[in-house]
């Protein structure tokens, strides 16, 4: 398992993370052995948010009650969580990223998290009525608490961090992105710049948001790395909708001896820019096939063969 420093701090960090969206409906043992899985491929760091679960922080409380870390046990390892996103009540729901509400969700999540700190907090996708000056004052309370040591966001564009950034004072490391071999427009945009006519060439997130995040060190998390769009299945398997990625897949995990979630997790991996893959599957075989992707770096010919087999146009 290839490890990383996340720029601006001392953590020594897994490029691939152990997601813990869907463990609300496992058992204390299931969850146990999620992690040891993990634990076990050399992956250190865990992914939460106060909304996953059927109730605010369940799944933060679920992972506490199942694994009953000491102290010792638990500065071993990197804990990340999100907050900014409420439940209407009504199916549907809106953003706060007011200061009261950020520290009050963070209260939550250390209380169920049964922890002192938060290793890394994100803002949970963008508030379209964000004010900087609400996050900095949360941010900084949290900081000088103890209770916050890193920052960072979700799905969020260039201009919008640099909007937090005229008021917020801590380094933002993190950018938690939907990124997969068939969902990845950040990078297909790239290559397909000033091509008339040609939907890849759109530039949809506020310009470069890869580029901008490696000048400005910046972190990019790839969440949903298997699935095929936006959650609606995997691509891995799917011969109906991937025949020719599946092939490529197949081929490159024969070669290198490892499974094709395997190959999927290398294609992230193997950027330059140092990203990290979220993975978000609660079978402990699949995290410890995936993670072997880490230690996988693809030729540059086998990166662009399995970016043109996942849809993009490389002109």
């Amino acid at each position: 398992m290839r490890h990383i420093t996340l720029s601006g701090t001392d953590l020594q960090v897994s490029n691939v993370i152990a997601g813990m969206m869907r463990i609300r409906d496992k058992s204390d043992a299931e969850i146990r052995e999620l992690v040891a899985a993990a634990l076990d491929a050399g992956i250190n760091f865990f992914d939460h948010a106060d909304v996953y679960g059927a109730d605010y922080h369940q799944c933060e409380q679920r992972f506490a009650d199942a694994l009953g870390w000491s102290s010792a046990q638990r500065e071993q390892v990197v804990l990340q969580t999100k907050a900014g996103i409420v439940w209407s009540g009504e199916g549907w729901q809106y953003f706060d990223f007011s200061a009261a509400h950020l520290i009050e969700a963070v209260e939550g999540s250390l209380k169920a998290l049964r922890t002192d700190y938060i290793d890394i907090l994100l803002l949970h996708r963008p508030d379209a009525l964000v004010e900087p000056e609400e996050v900095a004052e949360a941010f900084s309370k949290l900081e000088a608490a103890g209770k916050v040591r890193h920052f960072g966001v979700s799905n969020q564009t260039p201009r919008q961090i640099d909007l937090l950034k005229t008021a917020v004072e801590q380094p933002l490391i993190v950018n938690q992105l939907q990124l997969s071999i068939t969902h990845s427009p950040i990078l297909g945009q790239g290559l397909a710049t000033n091509m008339l006519d040609l939907d890849q060439s759109i530039t949809r997130d506020g310009g470069g948001i890869v580029e901008y995040c490696r000048i400005n060190d910046i972190t990019i998390q790839a969440w949903s790395p298997f699935q095929h769009g936006f959650f609606d299945g995997v691509f891995l398997g799917d011969r109906e909708r991937n025949p020719k990625l599946n092939d490529v897949l197949e081929r490159l995990a024969a070669k290198y001896g490892v499974e094709p979630i395997a190959i999927a997790t290398a294609w992230i991996t193997r950027h330059p820019g140092g990203f990290q893959v979220v993975l978000g599957t609660t079978t402990p075989t699949r995290v410890t096939a995936a993670a072997q992707g880490s230690d996988i770096e693809l030729t540059k010919r086998e990166w662009y063969e399995l970016t043109h087999a996942g849809g993009n146009i490389c002109p």
